[in-house]
């Protein structure tokens, strides 16, 4: 085992205080978006003798089983993290594995440099995504039927003919093509896509008292501009289901989901990625021929995940993604020294509250809150105490 500390992401939409207050550091006067546990290139985490979780895997190589080494390399297909929203994201999507090869390669072949803002792939990994709430979590995830959409304009109010040059395909053409033309259209800057942003938050306006969906919805758009003030693609961002997580619910972003978290605290587990295309709602570079690539435009219900308890006090995030899988862990002193899942593979702890103490091949570790461990696939290890713990492996 190799006590870890991960890499701080300061991002102009994170928290002040969510995150520092789970690690138990001070807050500094930043923005604390995001905390990497991994071997990301992007920001390593560090074991207590200064060397990076990479570094240590390449001499460490009996700390990663044979299908791990053989399917991912010699690092953790994996990246555990601490997300905190206190504003909404970029509408967003990530690639599948086939699409961020091939745009890796492509970006590649044309010289752009990894930290050129107009480019998009920054590895050739995929990017599925899996978020926990920790506090009740706000976000957007896939689209929304277009009939429900319709029904919850029509709520508001808003004037058909103002409103049908740009959401005219829903009402007359199939589910995903539909969907397809509105969604890239709401993100063209013109003066008629501001007069229909305008129509619809004026109305929006009159509901936000509302009781039920409608009055959801009005808040949610008023929400919108008050961070993207108009923005047209703030419209687009109208098409996609509005999802409320309960603390300990999941939500499950599959590679080419259109999504955006719009405020709360939680621990995600994502394939070890950096690959991002933003669609809307951002002043960064928007390519819409790559979201026409790679984006799902398949109207469906977002795929929300409850854990599944295995009588131990381990809940288990079942999801059929190859590069991760997640547990939540809430050990307790009745049920005593319980062993670890995942056993056999390489393995991420992070503590979030109380205390434990986890014993690996004749050493003993104590973690308290804030606290994260590394446990290779080459030792079999337990857990005790009173906490509540994430733990990721990868899925395969």
């Amino acid at each position: 085992m190799e006590s870890l500390t991960g890499v701080v992401k300061h991002y102009a939409w994170g928290s002040h205080d969510a995150i520092p207050n789970l690690l138990c550091q001070p807050e500094d006067g930043a923005p604390w978006a995001e905390y990497w546990l991994g071997t990301h290139i992007a920001g390593p985490a560090v074991l207590a003798d200064g060397s990076t979780l990479d570094g240590w895997l390449s001499t460490h190589q009996e700390a990663v089983n044979q299908a791990e080494l053989a399917s991912f390399g010699l690092h953790l297909p994996y990246l555990l993290k601490l997300l905190s929203a206190d504003q909404p994201l970029s509408l967003q999507a990530h690639p599948s594995r086939a699409d961020a090869e091939a745009g890796f390669a492509a970006e590649e072949s044309r010289g752009l440099a990894i930290d050129d803002p107009n480019r998009n792939f920054k590895d050739k990994w995929p990017k599925p995504e899996l978020l926990v709430a920790i506090t009740p979590f706000e976000a957007l995830s896939g689209f929304r039927e277009p009939s429900k959409t319709l029904e919850l304009f029509d709520a508001l109010g808003v004037d058909e003919d103002v409103m049908r040059p740009t959401l005219g395909p829903l009402r007359y053409r199939d589910g995903a093509a539909a969907l397809a033309e509105v969604f890239l259209d709401c993100l063209t800057l013109d003066d008629t896509r501001h007069a229909i942003l305008n129509h619809v938050l004026s109305a929006a306006v009159r509901h936000t008292e509302d009781e039920g969906e409608a009055g959801r919805f009005a808040r949610l758009a008023i929400m919108l501009d008050e961070y993207h003030p108009g923005d047209p693609s703030l419209l687009a961002a109208l098409l996609l289901n509005h999802v409320d997580l309960a603390p300990g619910q999941a939500m499950h972003n599959h590679p080419g989901v259109i999504h955006s978290y719009l405020h709360g605290t939680g621990v995600e587990v994502m394939a070890s990625s950096d690959n991002v295309l933003r669609a809307g709602l951002t002043s960064k570079h928007v390519d819409h021929a790559a979201l026409a690539g790679i984006v799902d435009f398949r109207p469906a219900d977002p795929d929300i995940v409850d854990p599944v308890s295995d009588g131990t006090g381990f809940w288990h995030y079942r999801t059929k993604e190859q590069e991760f899988s997640l547990w939540r862990l809430e050990p307790t002193p009745e049920v005593g020294e319980t062993p670890l899942p995942a056993r056999g593979q390489a393995r991420l702890v992070l503590l979030i509250d109380g205390h434990v103490t986890m014993h690996a091949t004749d050493e003993d570790m104590e973690l308290v809150q804030g606290e994260a461990a590394f446990i290779g696939a080459d030792e079999t290890a337990t857990i005790a105490g009173d906490a509540m713990a994430f733990l990721a492996a990868p899925g395969i």
